[in-house]
Parts: structure tokens; C-alpha cells; sequence
């Protein structure tokens, strides 16, 4: 029968960059990273802001608890933790004790006043997982990386992050055909809107066609200049941009 028999043991090949095989943990390291952040010191054309009109200044207030309980309320319970240990499910156990919540959040609000991202909230491990059904994986392209942040940094994160978007759409600031990552935003929206332009150019006796592409690693490559620059042209607290400032910086990964 063939399950007694020796089983085909599976090829374990070396992951190779630029033609040569990593067979130390400095090679692969620098193999990992030039990979996975591929544009990070590539130069941008800041004139492209030009053409951005600055909105009326906005005031940051205060967080409250509603928006800890609402962000923590969507969390995953099942999602991997970080280097800290802390899973979402122990995290919401915490917050149900109304002094631990008053504490996070004035560790949020001290951290926006002062335009200071602490150095723990600052470490992260990125996972190396094999991406399915490729037929070698002696090359990069064949794994994604996840990111794995301390567990409480990523609700203070989620908070400012929802609070950001809020202030972004309601003074106009992104555009209206953006719908990706957006609160009320569904792929309905993104078919109406798609449909839309169709009907308008079908109006007009023309025809439509659509070009979909991915911009390969673009949020790890984003250009830290170039954020708080386009938060400036949100016309943001300045406490709010030196935060994010202070937020890019000073960063420590590990792969595992």
C-alpha cells in the first residue's frame, strides 16, 4: 500500500537574491528587506502637492471612550499577537475595567500632545509566510510578509486612524472616487461609481474601458516626507503632524 511505504520528502531549496543563494541570516536579512521595502529611499516629486488646496484648520479634541470601545469592538479575537503576547480577547477584558480604559487613554492623548510615539509601540516582528501553490520557492516573490505590531499600540492606532479619517471626509480632503479603506465606503460604491462612468460615456456615444493595477509594496515604501506634508495640506493640528513625525521614525523589526 503506498501510505507505508517512504514518503517523497518535499524540496527544500535556498532562497536566492540577485542570482545568489542566502546561506546566512545576513544575507537573508538583506535579502528580506531590499525586497519588502523596495522604494523606501527612492526620491518624490513633493510638487505634486501643488496643485492640493489647504483646508481650514482642525482642532484635535480629546479621545473618549466610546471611540476605544468601538474600535476595539471590531477586532478579530482569533488574530495573531505581537511581540507583547497580548491577544485582542485579554485586550477587551482589560478595557471592561473603566480605570485600565481611562489609562490608555491618556497614554493616547499624551502621546498626540506630545508629538511622541513611545519606543515599545515602536517594535514589530514581520512574519515570512510561503504564499500558496507556487511551484518553487527559491525566490522572494513566492512569500508575503505580515506585520505584527504590540497589541495595545494597535488600538491606539486604530483610534487616531478612524479619528484621522473622519476629519479627512468631512472637509473634503479625499477625493470622492476614493473608496478603498474608507467607513461607508462597500464594492457597491466602487461598482456604482464604475458603472457611472460607463452610462456617462455610452451618453456621449463613446466607449469605456477600465486599467486595474497594483502598486507593488507601496505602503511600506510610502515617502515619510511626503505624509506629513500631504497631513499639512489637511491642515491638521500641528500636534497631530508632529506626532505622525515622531510616529515614522526610530522603528525596530525583526523577521521571523
Amino acid at each position: 500500500m503506498n501510505w507505508v511505504k517512504s514518503r517523497k520528502l518535499p524540496a527544500i531549496e535556498a532562497i536566492k537574491h540577485n542570482g545568489h543563494p542566502c546561506f546566512t541570516p545576513e544575507n537573508l536579512w538583506n535579502s528580506l528587506h531590499s525586497s519588502f521595502n523596495t522604494a523606501l529611499h527612492r526620491q518624490v516629486d513633493l510638487n505634486i502637492l501643488d496643485e492640493v488646496d489647504c483646508k481650514p484648520p482642525q482642532k484635535w479634541s480629546p479621545f473618549s471612550r466610546f471611540e476605544f470601545k468601538s474600535a476595539i469592538s471590531k477586532c478579530n479575537d482569533s488574530s495573531t499577537p505581537g511581540p507583547d503576547k497580548l491577544t485582542w480577547h485579554h485586550l477587551k477584558i482589560i478595557i471592561k475595567n473603566e480605570d485600565c480604559l481611562s489609562r490608555i487613554i491618556n497614554i493616547a492623548n499624551i502621546c498626540i500632545n506630545l508629538g511622541h510615539w513611545p519606543k515599545y509601540f515602536k517594535v514589530s516582528t514581520t512574519i515570512v509566510i510561503p504564499k500558496l501553490n507556487k511551484s518553487s520557492y527559491d525566490h522572494l516573490k513566492a512569500f508575503c510578509s505580515i506585520v505584527l505590531l504590540n497589541t495595545l499600540g494597535k488600538l491606539i492606532e486604530k483610534v487616531v486612524a478612524e479619528r484621522l479619517q473622519f476629519i479627512v471626509t468631512s472637509n473634503d480632503f479625499i477625493y470622492p472616487s476614493q473608496l478603498g479603506s474608507l467607513e461607508f465606503k462597500s464594492t457597491a460604491d466602487a461598482g456604482i461609481a464604475l458603472t457611472h462612468i460607463v452610462w456617462s460615456g455610452w451618453a456621449k456615444r463613446r466607449s469605456t474601458s477600465s486599467l486595474a493595477f497594483d502598486i507593488s509594496q507601496f505602503f511600506p515604501s510610502l515617502n515619510h516626507n511626503l505624509l506629513i506634508l500631504i497631513l499639512e495640506k489637511a491642515e491638521l493640528d500641528h500636534k497631530v503632524t508632529n506626532f505622525f513625525a515622531n510616529y515614522l521614525i526610530q522603528r525596530s523589526m525583526k523577521y521571523l
